[in-house]
């Protein structure tokens, strides 16, 4: 990679951690294709032109690359030289015309209610990690959070009496979020098992029949060693249990995010208000998670129609 590329690079993923808020994923996954892209061809970005921008997108299809793949490294390519017209450093974009490849549209997997519910009851047993790992399941659930915003909640996030906690979600933006009963249950019993983990590392103040912890900052979700439970770990978590209880069918953090958007439309809940509880900025995008099967939409057309159930 040419030396300037690699200093170029390093000041737009600054930009976008500082200015934008992304998170270490998102800026592994920039930095990954900006890297390939300048390590085939070796030049400085203001040498760039329309044309190597098109001849690494062949050659990506060429060699069998997912469609979904080179559009993100092309995002990627686009978004990296956009900031450096407004950096004055070129005039103009080359890869703003070189089109997206198509997408085939797939609907997203999402677990019916009895799925679901099997999942978040997988794991079994009083020691810490089942009962930890229930109250990860459970949350996601019943929130519909992203791995990242879970793994970054603080003890202070969480509000047992009134059922809220407190999301960071993409590029650094709050919002409130309503937790369920049953998830309420579950993070209380992971509450005791956790300060049974932490009794032995940090030091509390306990007043008579209440514990108390230094909640500042301190991380919701713990490893057994006390230390913030990772992303990694989450996922693990969910495909470990799903495992378990799915029978072949396989699941993932985004998994229970998207059924929680999709139990939520089947139960009548605006679309608006899906959208503000899943965080996202266009309405747009909450329309792809919200797909509703067949089985479903003839049960409410037979319920609406009165001559549904005769036909």
């Amino acid at each position: 990679m040419h030396e300037k590329s690699a200093e170029l690079i390093k000041k737009f993923l600054r930009y976008l951690e500082v200015q934008k808020g992304a998170s270490a994923h998102t800026l592994r996954a920039y930095e990954g294709d900006l890297e390939a892209f300048f390590n085939l061809w070796k030049i400085e970005p203001k040498d760039v032109t329309l044309s190597e921008v098109r001849a690494f997108v062949a050659s990506k299809i060429t060699k069998g690359a997912k469609k979904s793949s080179v559009a993100r490294e092309l995002s990627s390519i686009r978004a990296f030289f956009k900031f450096l017209v407004r950096e004055r450093y070129l005039e103009a974009n080359p890869a703003k015309l070189v089109p997206l490849p198509k997408q085939e549209k797939k609907l997203p997997s999402y677990l019916t209610v009895d799925e679901a519910f099997g999942l978040v009851e997988s794991p079994e047993g009083d020691n810490f990690k089942p009962v930890r790992d229930r109250a990860v399941l459970e949350l996601l659930y019943s929130s519909g959070l992203r791995v990242s915003e879970v793994s970054t909640l603080d003890i202070d996030d969480l509000n047992f009496s009134e059922g809220l906690v407190k999301v960071r979600g993409k590029g650094k933006k709050e919002r409130i979020v309503p937790v369920g009963g049953k998830a309420l249950a579950a993070l209380k019993l992971y509450m005791n098992a956790r300060y049974k983990v932490r009794a032995g590392t940090r030091k509390t103040k306990n007043t008579p029949g209440q514990r108390q912890w230094n909640t500042a900052g301190t991380p919701l979700f713990i490893n057994r060693l006390g230390g913030r439970l990772t992303e990694r770990a989450v996922r693990r978590a969910v495909v470990e249990n799903a495992r378990k209880s799915l029978l072949g069918k396989k699941a993932s953090p985004h998994t229970l995010r998207h059924t929680f958007a999709s139990h939520l439309l089947q139960s009548g809940a605006d679309l608006r208000v899906i959208q503000e509880l899943l965080g996202h900025s266009s309405l747009s995008t909450t329309q792809r998670y919200t797909h509703l099967d067949l089985a479903h939409l003839m049960e409410v057309y037979d319920k609406a129609n009165p001559l549904g159930e005769e036909e």
